[in-house]
């Protein structure tokens, strides 16, 4: 690929700067793809001495203006050293980088978005409605269809690739939030990311929200008068899945590779077996948006920030899927 990765910084009182200077060192020599950082300059400059990584960071330069393969730059006044973690300061240069980010991939400046971790409370009690990046850049491009793709393999090249009919919803909402057409969308994005992944089929399992997937409606309603007719919607329009299943036995179907991807109702659903097996490498993938956006599957690591000892696996596989996406889109 030829064109631009940006990584946005996020919340660089966490470890999102510590993971990004590392997963970009130790792809520097994989292949010759370029990278545009959104976030602050002295911090990253300085962090990238600290680190002993010696890449030939630029800053001030645009992405065309230059043959550098690695560029910094700042949309935001530049930040106070030794902020304290969850500073507002730094909350607020995290939105400002990813609205930056969102900009210029809409713009066609970039052939797909990184972003670094940020921390949701932190943005919050920093004065900005906030429900996940995920929603934000939805917003910024003007869709509502997108869904949350967690995906990442295990030490034996096992895959598990989970979307989410709800993302950031309290349990008690989430049956309220559920409708045949959002959930048809999400089996639909999932079919269309197994084709975008190159992957031989598309084989997509739905999970049931209730117990059992509620035992032919003894258990809940929710399978027969919502999930059942997304199903069977998307089956009609030549979709190959399958449901509502089980999702306690499901997963493990989906672990040996009976299905393709699994559509799972709410959050910790699917997120707790895909953690459970690729924490290290998971990657959280955006469907929908008119850019490709990928994000590492954790947080902000508070407890471990500034100490050098953060792994950025999750990391190279966000940016690694990223530029694979974009190889596919021509980028």
């Amino acid at each position: 690929m030829t064109g631009w990765i940006g990584i946005t910084l996020g919340d660089v009182t966490g470890i999102g700067p510590e993971v990004t200077l590392k997963a970009i060192a130790g792809e520097w020599s994989r292949d010759a793809a370029r990278y545009l950082i959104l976030g602050d300059s002295a911090l990253v400059s300085e962090l990238n001495s600290k680190l002993g990584l010696n890449l030939p960071i630029e800053t001030g330069r645009e992405p065309g203006s230059t043959a550098a393969r690695l560029l910094v730059h700042q949309p935001t006044d530049p930040l106070p050293a030794g902020l304290p973690t969850g500073s507002p300061a730094a909350a607020l240069a995290a939105v400002a980088w990813l609205r930056d980010g969102a900009r210029r991939a809409l713009a066609g400046q970039l052939d797909a978005v990184v972003t670094a971790p940020v921390n949701k409370e932190a943005i919050v009690c920093a004065g900005v409605p906030f429900v996940g990046q995920t929603e934000l850049l939805s917003q910024c491009a003007g869709t509502d269809r997108t869904a949350m793709m967690l995906l990442g393999e295990d030490d034996r090249g096992r895959w598990l690739r989970v979307a989410l009919a709800t993302t950031h919803v309290p349990l008690r909402k989430v049956a309220d939030q559920l409708t045949r057409e959002g959930i048809a969308l999400v089996i639909d994005l999932a079919n269309r990311a197994c084709h975008d992944l190159g992957l031989r089929r598309a084989r997509i399992a739905v999970c049931g929200l209730n117990p059992h997937a509620g035992e032919g409606g003894h258990m809940g309603t929710e399978e027969q008068t919502i999930i059942g007719p997304a199903v069977e919607q998307a089956r009609l329009a030549g979709v190959d899945v399958v449901g509502p299943l089980s999702a306690d036995a499901l997963f493990y179907y989906a672990y040996r590779g009976d299905y393709d991807a699994v559509v799972a109702m709410y959050h910790d659903q699917g997120l707790a077996p895909l953690k459970m097996v690729t924490f290290e490498t998971g990657v959280n993938w955006t469907l929908g948006l008119p850019f490709i956006r990928t994000s590492p599957d954790h947080g902000t690591g508070y407890d471990i920030a500034g100490q050098g000892k953060a792994q950025p696996s999750s990391m190279v596989a966000a940016i690694r899927l990223a530029k694979q996406l974009a190889a596919g889109r021509g980028g």
